[in-house]
Order: C-alpha cells, then structure tokens, then sequence
C-alpha cells in the first residue's frame, strides 16, 4: 500500500508549502493521498495566494484534503463565523496588531472557503485532525498523560492519531492493557467497568511553516505502520536538503 504525506502548520508560508510538494513529488510513485491537518492560513500576506495554490493543484499534483486549525478558527470568530463572538484566544496570545493583520490577510470570500473544511478525517483506524475531538485547541505532546492520550483515542475508537496542534513531530505509542473505571457520588458507587485497549498510537506531524528555511511533515505507510518525518530544508542561503527519521509502530 502506498503513502500518506501528513501536513500541519503551513500558517501561509508559501515558500515552505512549495518546498515540501517539491520533495513529494520526488517521491510521487509512492505517495497516493495528501492531507492538511489545520493552520493553513495565518497572519501573513502569502495567506491568500497559498489557499489559491491549495485550492488549484498543478497537473499531476494530488489534490490536498484539508481541515480546519486553530488559525482557521481565528478567521471564523473574527468574521462572526464561529462558536464565540470574541476572538479573545487571539487578543491574549498574539495581541491586536496579529488580530488585524489576520483580518486584512485573510479575505472574506477565502473565510466563506474556511468554513466548509472538515474538522478532522477518519481513514481506515486512523484520526487525522489538528487537535482532538475535544478542541481544536488542545495540544497533545510527548509530556502528555498516557490516561489523557487513551481518552481521546478511545473517543473515535482510533487505533492511530495523527495531530497538528503542537507543531511537534513525535510518535507516542500506548501498549496493550486494561483500565478500571469507576465514578463515586455522595449517594452512591457505581460498579467499577473495565476496558480492553489495544495498543495505540498518537503521531504529532510536524509543523510546515512556523521555522523559516525548515519545514517538517509525516510519511505514513498503513500497510505497514512505517511512520516517516522528513525535514525539508529550503531557501536560498541554504540550497535544499531532506532529513529523515523512521519509526515503526507495533
């Protein structure tokens, strides 16, 4: 079975976005789906003309499938689109002059576009999604509880969860076993209930366009279970150059 590349975090990088379908295309035999797990746009003023590259592949280019991040959350908010009015996530972590650049990179008839993409995609026993089911805001890390990690596995019944938020590539994997679950009020106990869980898997992609002159995405082989971040480096100063890292899930 062939290839899926795994993309996050291009936050309109153009130039980063174009380096990396570069090194797909020199593998294009092998790779038979493109995925975009969220941030495609952000505050940048290539935002626009990279959804237009998204949006019209170049012939013989897969054509991406896209989801929404946190960016594009932003966009929604900011045009009255989204679950609240305020776009306060953005005002406390990026400040005003990031609010308005947002509003003049990103234009409406691109946000009416935002607003269509999934939130997340289910393949085979995979998860492909920016956060989790829970947020499109939760982070999900090396450092994150294993009891944390089960819970938004066991949420899809995913035996692999491929997220974006952390900009991150990294692969945790969760072994075979069992959890006793049991909820005590001040009434009663109910009985404890055990779950068999197989082993799992969460994969963070990497992140395309927060780094300058180096983006990273994922290989993922289903048949196999081969997992694959490549490290593309770009830019003038710097030539282009791929690194490579493999790791097999069990």
């Amino acid at each position: 079975m062939n290839k899926w590349a795994i993309l996050s975090g291009i936050q309109g990088n153009l130039t980063a976005y174009e380096a990396v379908l570069a090194d797909i295309k020199r593998q294009s035999r092998w790779i038979e789906a493109l995925y975009i797990l969220g941030d495609l746009v952000g505050p940048t003023r290539e935002s626009e003309k990279l959804v237009e590259r998204v949006r019209q592949p170049q012939r013989g280019e897969l054509e991406p499938l896209v989801c929404k991040g946190w960016w594009e959350e932003q966009c929604l908010i900011l045009h009255g689109l989204g679950a609240t009015g305020e776009p306060k996530d953005l005002m406390a972590k990026y400040g005003g002059e990031t609010v308005k650049l947002l509003w003049d990179c990103v234009s409406g008839q691109t946000v009416q576009w935002l607003r269509t993409l999934d939130f997340g995609f289910f393949e085979l026993d995979c998860l492909l999604i920016h956060g989790t089911t829970v947020s499109v805001d939760e982070e999900l890390t090396p450092e994150t509880s294993p009891i944390l990690m089960c819970d938004r596995l066991m949420r899809m019944q995913a035996n692999n969860l491929f997220c974006g938020r952390s900009g991150l590539a990294f692969q945790y994997q969760l072994q075979a076993g069992s959890i006793t679950t049991g909820v005590t009020t001040l009434d009663s106990q109910t009985s404890p209930q055990t779950v068999n869980m197989t082993a799992r898997t969460v994969i963070g992609v990497g992140n395309v366009g927060r780094k300058p002159g180096s983006a990273i995405y994922t290989l993922y082989n289903p048949g196999t279970n081969l997992v694959e971040f490549r490290t593309v480096y770009y830019g003038v100063s710097k030539g282009f150059a791929v690194n490579q890292t493999k790791a097999v899930s069990n």
